[in-house]
């Protein structure tokens, strides 16, 4: 966190919650009360000063005031750059462990501890090319049906990830974290 929110928070250490007016969407775009934030300085505060508590609240802190961010699925979206991926904060993503597809088709990366990053929907195709069969060819569209059967491999770069289902219902409970936090 930027030193002088450190120090604003020592300073007034009791300033209410805010809940309800920062979230986070599907493609990594800050928004506030609903409409995206564009100033580049402000998303750019936002990521640096970005952060969960012990509960898996997600929140801003501007200065002494704690903004809890409403997440419209997970607490990172990634994007590839190459053979790297990265946060909706610009950092590297934790060390993938596993690529996950849920029932809508969502590509999402579990990372290390509970982490978890929706892949940016841009960069499916880009991801979807690295996926393959144990024969190392490109899985057909039968292999979407029955994820955890197919025993589908994401390889990116010299790094290779084993493809596994799960029910968007159960990811908040599995990575620890609260979708739309309150008070």
């Amino acid at each position: 966190m930027d030193e002088a929110v450190l120090a604003a928070m020592a300073r007034w250490p009791n300033v209410p919650e805010v809940f309800g007016w920062l979230g986070l969407d599907r493609r990594g775009r800050w928004r506030l009360r609903g409409e995206p934030i564009d100033h580049p300085g402000l998303r750019d505060f936002i990521a640096r000063n970005y952060a969960h508590d012990e509960r898996g609240r997600y929140f801003f802190q501007n200065g002494p005031q704690r903004v809890f961010v409403t997440l419209d699925y997970t607490p990172w979206v990634l994007r590839l750059q190459g053979e790297t991926l990265l946060t909706q904060c610009g950092t590297p993503f934790a060390e993938a462990a596993q690529v996950l597809i849920d029932e809508n088709g969502s590509v999402l990366l579990a990372g290390a501890g509970r982490q978890v990053g929706l892949i940016d929907d841009r960069d499916l195709p880009e991801l979807l090319a690295c996926l393959h069969d144990p024969a190392g060819q490109p899985p057909g569209d039968d292999a979407f049906e029955d994820v955890d059967r197919a025993q589908l491999t994401c390889s990116l770069g010299r790094r290779a990830w084993p493809v596994r289902a799960i029910r968007s219902s159960e990811l908040a409970a599995r990575f620890g974290f609260i979708a739309q936090p309150a008070d």
